[in-house]
């Protein structure tokens, strides 16, 4: 039986979805006052890194704040490469800009990276990086391939000891291709999936799904199978944090997820969704997500972002002339995103033991803000139910601030070789162009960190 009453927990496409989001817009959340341990001033944040560490930052950071650099950065990289070939590609970009943001290529790579962090107070939450768009679709074998990738890294976080609590994160569309979940999007804006019917076909059941022929049912079929052994391996073991894609294709994907959270997170939350903020809807899908929760008896994790796609969604909204997702302004996107936080926050004072949060955000504000509803709330700083990510590479003022005042801080930690994961870097680049382009603060601490030094050998 199709079950209308998950008609508002999906897209944008929903009547009832635009109606909830403007009201929500109007709500006004009242911002507490701001924690004064939480500073990210002090330079000495940066010392537990060596010389070298600290040069190449500085050198990465300086290439980052220049926007023709990362607007073209695919471009430049493609030209690199043929005009070094591949071997010298490499040994330019290894020590610089994919060991700035990469961990490593192999496992003894990994491992050497993640003790440093360890040391740091720092807890992984690795990446796989891949994924697909439009147009990118490679065929079976190679999602049962990305699959055995994704499933190495279950067995990576689970067995090293790296983090007492370990998390991974996961894209959909490595599994199951961006066309049927853009099709999938539109069928559910037309008629809902009922969340049993796709954990039915995650246990194996040939499920037949209205609107979808013969192909794209089989393809479907081996994609939610895919998926679920993924998840099997990972409960009581490591958790996963689903990423959120583009608007065109989220429904599909939130359907999946919250079909696999059902299953899956009856007695604790192992399998997350993602929540961009940068979206107007973003707040109604939250509390969606917690009203579907109750009602279907899981617990919900939640991974709370600001958001990366925002150029590419205006335009294409301008293409089609339809309503602009985005929100129109940095203010009220951060708005969106405080009050989220606000909302989770207190779902889980209430009950600690079925609702999670990571504050996945580079915004300071933010971050305060969390910590001073955490101290008013009463939430323990690790008590597992809050923690806190940021880019592996990217604030560590901020990362390396939590970790010393006691928060649970997770970095994303993308892994793989250069060729692997220059698409990955490029599309990050892109995407938080506005980020890497406003990391002055963290230059500026970098460098007086780098003086420091050099005063300390001038003096001896």
């Amino acid at each position: 039986m199709l079950c209308s009453r998950l008609r508002p927990s999906l897209p944008r496409l929903l009547p009832l979805r635009m109606a909830t989001t403007a009201a929500c817009r109007t709500v006004v959340v009242k911002q507490p006052e701001l924690s004064d341990t939480l500073a990210f001033e002090d330079p000495k944040a940066f010392k537990v890194k060596s010389f070298g560490e600290l040069l190449r930052a500085l050198g990465v950071f300086q290439l980052c704040s220049i926007p023709v650099l990362v607007n073209n950065c695919g471009k430049l990289m493609t030209m690199a490469r043929t005009i070094l070939g591949r071997r010298g590609f490499s040994l330019l970009l290894r020590p610089s800009v994919y060991a700035q943001f990469v961990a490593g290529e192999n496992e003894s790579e990994i491992s050497v990276s993640m003790e440093k962090m360890s040391l740091l107070g720092q807890r992984p939450m690795l990446a796989v990086p891949i994924e697909e768009d439009l147009g990118e679709s490679t065929g079976e074998k190679r999602y049962d391939d990305n699959m055995k990738a994704m499933l190495e890294c279950v067995r990576m976080s689970h067995t090293n000891a790296w983090s007492k609590d370990p998390m991974m994160q996961l894209k959909i569309t490595a599994l199951l291709s961006p066309e049927l979940c853009v099709k999938l999007t539109t069928l559910i804006a037309q008629q809902p999936y009922d969340l049993n019917l796709v954990v039915r076909a995650m246990d194996g059941e040939p499920i037949k799904f209205p609107g979808l022929d013969e192909s794209e049912v089989a393809h479907f079929l081996c994609s939610l199978r895919r998926l679920n052994q993924i998840a099997e391996a990972s409960v009581n073991k490591v958790r996963v944090l689903v990423d959120a894609e583009y608007t065109y294709m989220n429904p599909a994907l939130s359907l999946v997820t919250m079909a696999m959270m059902k299953k899956f997170n009856k007695d604790g939350v192992w399998i997350w969704n993602t929540y961009q903020c940068y979206l107007k809807e973003s707040r109604s899908l939250v509390l969606e997500a917690l009203r579907l929760s109750k009602e279907e008896g899981f617990c919900l994790g939640v991974k709370l972002v600001r958001g990366a796609y925002m150029d590419k969604e205006r335009k294409l909204a301008e293409k089609e002339g339809s309503h602009d997702p985005v929100h129109q302004s940095w203010e009220d996107t951060n708005a969106s995103y405080n009050g989220s936080l606000d909302v989770m926050l207190k779902a889980i004072s209430q009950k600690p033991e079925r609702y999670r949060i990571i504050v996945a955000t580079h915004n300071e504000e933010s971050v305060r803000i969390a910590a001073k509803r955490m101290e008013e709330l009463e939430i323990d700083k690790d008590g597992g139910s809050v923690c806190f990510g940021q880019l592996l590479g990217m604030c560590d003022h901020v990362s390396l601030t939590l970790a010393k005042e006691g928060y649970a801080i997770y970095k994303s930690v993308p892994y793989g070789s250069v060729d692997d994961t220059l698409p990955y870097l490029v599309r990050r680049a892109q995407e938080n162009r506005t980020v890497l382009q406003g990391i002055r603060k963290e230059r500026d601490l970098l460098r007086k960190e780098f003086y420091r030094r050099l005063s300390l050998r001038g003096g001896s």
